[in-house]
Order: structure tokens, then sequence, then C-alpha cells
């Protein structure tokens, strides 16, 4: 009586925290970008943030629910992927939006300054998807712009994957692509605190919460047996977070000042 009554009860315990684990995966991701973002927002700065781990995000998680064609996994690592797209163009839309604006403020401090009726306040430069200018990827003046080259993006590798996806080879190996794109997550917010020299502007409580998010995936994938490229993935997201987070050391030229 009494093993039946506990197993009764532990039934449910045990469904809900499987769901519970199961809606961590699906919002848990985005969760380390809800204090960057409202730094930016409050600060109106975004110099500290680079916007290249959106890109990375997204192709990421672009090819996760192509590979999910292939090879069905779990439906809250799918989610997952739906709820972070959304979230990292909600960030390049702020980011874009205050980049622009700082910008023409910029331009109207500058012609302030120079107090001459033959100046003239001009708009900065704008920079379009169209103009397949390399120099200028992945920093173009209107958020639409990043929209266009999404969709480009998810049309072609979802065509390809169409025409591939009888391939076991291709369907392994696009999921490999996907996690390894994610593993390198950490890779440029590591470059901008290199460039600029320190980690200001970076939300620390999201690069936590990025490490303790990556545990917990790491975990839960190799729980449920999700496809192997997962786990992979896990391990490597680690040292890469701990490294962004690092502040690069003053040079001797920055120490002389």
């Amino acid at each position: 009586m009494e093993a039946g009554g506990l197993e009764w009860l532990l039934v449910p315990v045990q469904q809900l925290v499987s769901w519970g684990a199961a809606g961590a995966m699906v919002f848990g991701g985005v969760v380390p970008y809800i204090p960057q973002y409202r730094d930016i927002r409050r600060t109106q700065n975004a110099e500290g943030f680079s916007t290249y781990v959106c890109l990375v995000l997204l192709v990421a998680n672009i090819l996760r629910i192509l590979f999910w064609f292939g090879r069905h996994f779990e439906s809250p690592l799918l989610w997952q992927s739906i709820i972070m797209i959304i979230t990292m163009l909600l960030m390049l839309k702020l980011c874009t939006e205050v980049r622009v604006s700082n910008e023409l403020n910029i331009k109207r401090r500058s012609f302030a300054a120079a107090d001459s009726k033959d100046e003239e306040i001009k708009a900065p430069p704008k920079r379009s998807y169209l103009d397949f200018d390399l120099n200028y990827f992945w920093h173009w003046s209107k958020f639409t712009d990043y929209v266009q080259c999404v969709l480009t993006f998810t049309g072609v590798t979802g065509y390809i994957t169409y025409l591939w996806l009888d391939s076991s080879l291709f369907v392994e190996t696009l999921g490999f692509l996907a996690v390894f794109t994610e593993a390198m997550l950490g890779v440029p917010q590591l470059y901008r605190n290199y460039q600029n020299r320190s980690t200001e502007g970076m939300s620390v409580k999201m690069v936590l919460m990025w490490t303790s998010g990556d545990t917990f995936k790491t975990v839960y994938f190799i729980l449920n047996q999700a496809p192997f490229q997962f786990s992979i993935c896990g391990l490597l997201q680690g040292s890469f977070f701990s490294l962004s987070s690092a502040p690069k050391p003053a040079s001797s030229s920055d120490q002389s000042h």
C-alpha cells in the first residue's frame, strides 16, 4: 500500500518537474538578454554589446529548425529556437535604433561646435543590405535590412535542405553546423571586449546567465537523449562564455597615462 501510495504521489511530481524543465528550456535561453536589453534601453548606448551575437544565434537557430525537419527532436528545443529568433530580432531592432540615433546626435554636436553658417547637419550615410558592401555587413541603418538578410538566408538554406532532406549525411552535418555555430556564441562578444579593451557596456548578468543556462542545457540534453550535436554544443559554449566575461588587461601605453 505504501509503495502504491508513493508511486501515486511521485508520478504527478515527476510530470511537473518535466513540464518545468521543458518550460525552462523554451524560455530560459532568452532570459540572459533581458538585463542587456534593459541596459541598452536605459543608457541609449549599445557599444558594449556585439550585434554579431544576434547574427550567430539567428544562423544557429534557423539551422536547428531546418535540422528538425530531417531529424525530429523534442518540441521544447524547437520552440526554444523560435523564441530565440524573435528575441534576437528585438535586440537588433533596439541596437539599430540606438546606434542610428547616436550617430545623428554626434553630427548635431559637431555642427554646434563648429558654429558655422556654411555647414549643414548631414545625416549619417545610410547603409543598406541591398548595397552588398561587405565592409558594412551587419552594420546597416535600418532594421528592415536585417530582416531581409535573415529571410534570404532562411529561404536559401531552406531550399537546399528540401533538396537534400533524404541524405542522412547532409542532415547530420546540418545539425552539427547548427550547434557548432551556437557554440561560437561567445566569440563576437569576446572580440568586442578585445577591441574596447574592457567589458564596459556588457551586462555581467548576461554572461553569468549564459554560463548557468549552458550547464542546465547540457544536463537536459544528456538526460533527454537529445541528438549528440546538442551535447557537444553545451560543452563548447562554457569556455567561450568564461572568456567573454574576462576584461582585457590594459596595454602598457594605456597604463603610462
